[in-house]
């Protein structure tokens, strides 16, 4: 199918034919009223001069006779003004008047007739249309008054071309200009789809063409383009994960085969059990990696959505720092909380505590340059303009301004971490739990320590305390 037979299977075509149809309807109605309100109005005033003419001839015939009609109308015909007068006996013979003999179509009923009439102009003949009003008088006497009506005749064909000209201009910038929008609209329709078509193909990186008009197209391709930019995303995290999975699963399960083919080449019991031991350890950390991406993924997809409900982030700060604060003090360390009143939230409460509790399990290992010893926590949680804040610092050593953004993915763990236990999942944990509650994590200085800041809505506006 051609561009130009599509484009007339277009709305937009459709749109600007049902609004030419429209159009046209508009303009036939305002030119007919003003047809009406100029030739039919001085339609109108022509026959009603004739009408009063041939009255008031009537009324001189009735008081003055013939030799009183005769008088008048002699007058008449000396000021001229292009006024038609015949009075003719029963004979049909004239006796006074500018015409030589009634019209043809006058010879039936008295009315009115048009004829068409010889006027003298510049020192020739021109044919021109007349109106009269025909009526008999007594004594067979028949009296003709008209009126040249060609400049009427003439105006009103102007009106009438004007009219027609009007819609026939209306219908071919109507359908011209419906033919452009319309190839216009359809080229763009042909881009997005031709992209799409590429994107489908495989290349995520294309993107929907956007024109800057900021037009419903213009709204549309930059949605479609944001949700592209999303899918993008996920689909190169989604590698990242696989071959991050594969890369820090492959040395913990070399090391569990190496482990099991060792104790099973040993006869020593004591030398099987320790083998044992230690695979089940590495398996339950194989199990927490696979329960945080777990986690991580119904986060992102939002399939933990039917838990959130109405619940106080105040509590469960407290909750969480009641948990960890003898396991802060009995490694030497001290947790300090301040938290304001109520925060009412729309939360799931079980991944909003996981959330802190990664936080306060990273402060731990790494607070104090890595050392639990003299480890401070401290733990914030407050409404501020509309949204729950809550806050842990630590006085470790913190994290490097460009790598904030990082740590925040998949299975990214710093050199100066790597020596301590651990997947490199809690911080993309939080960051998760926290877009599906419309919040963010937000990583900063504690000036020493780092300063984990979590920002959700509030479900309600609450009032400072005092």
């Amino acid at each position: 199918m051609t561009i130009n037979s599509k484009i007339f299977r277009t709305s937009t075509f459709r749109l600007a034919a049902i609004y030419l149809i429209l159009f046209a309807i508009s303009v036939s109605a305002v030119l007919g009223y003003v047809y009406w309100n100029t030739v039919g109005i001085l339609e109108r005033q022509t026959d009603e001069t004739i009408r009063a003419e041939v009255q008031g001839l009537s009324d001189q015939y009735r008081l003055l006779q013939l030799a009183g009609v005769v008088d008048v109308v002699k007058r008449r015909m000396e000021e001229g003004g292009g006024s038609i007068y015949l009075l003719v006996n029963d004979k049909r013979e004239r006796i006074i008047g500018n015409m030589d003999m009634l019209p043809s179509v006058a010879m039936g009923e008295p009315g009115w007739i048009d004829f068409p009439i010889s006027v003298g102009k510049a020192g020739t003949r021109q044919r021109h249309t007349g109106r009269a009003y025909h009526a008999p008088l007594p004594g067979g006497y028949t009296l003709l008054v008209g009126r040249d009506v060609e400049e009427q005749r003439l105006f009103g064909m102007t009106i009438r071309r004007a009219v027609g000209w009007a819609l026939g201009l209306a219908i071919i910038l109507g359908l011209g200009g419906g033919w452009l929008l319309s190839r216009n609209f359809l080229r763009r329709v042909d881009a997005i789809t031709a992209t799409s078509r590429t994107i489908m193909a495989g290349d995520l990186t294309q993107r929907m063409p956007v024109s800057g008009s900021e037009d419903e197209l213009d709204r549309l391709a930059q949605s479609l383009n944001d949700m592209l930019g999303q899918i993008e995303r996920l689909m190169t995290g989604m590698k990242e994960v696989s071959s991050n999975v594969a890369h820090d699963l492959r040395t913990p399960l070399t090391r569990m085969r190496a482990r099991i083919e060792s104790a099973l080449r040993s006869d020593d019991a004591a030398g099987h059990r320790q083998a044992l031991e230690k695979t089940i350890e590495e398996s339950d950390r194989l199990l927490s990696t696979f329960n945080a991406l777990l986690s991580i993924a119904r986060a992102e997809a939002g399939h933990s959505r039917e838990g959130l409900a109405e619940t106080d982030a105040a509590s469960i700060v407290h909750e969480v720092a009641e948990l960890y604060e003898p396991i802060v003090e009995d490694a030497g360390g001290r947790l300090t909380l301040d938290v304001d009143g109520e925060i009412p939230v729309r939360a799931d409460r079980q991944l909003l505590a996981q959330a802190l509790s990664n936080l306060l399990d990273n402060a731990l290992k790494y607070g104090a340059g890595g050392n639990t010893e003299g480890t401070s926590v401290t733990v914030t949680a407050r409404a501020e303009d509309g949204m729950a804040v809550i806050t842990v610092a630590d006085n470790g050593a913190g994290i490097a301004q460009q790598d904030r953004t990082r740590v925040l993915d998949r299975f990214v763990r710093l050199d100066e971490s790597r020596n301590k236990p651990g997947n490199g999942l809690g911080l993309s944990l939080v960051s998760s739990v926290m877009k599906l509650h419309n919040g963010s994590l937000t990583l900063g200085d504690a000036m020493p320590g780092l300063l984990a800041k979590l920002e959700l809505p509030l479900l309600v506006e609450t009032r400072q305390p005092a």
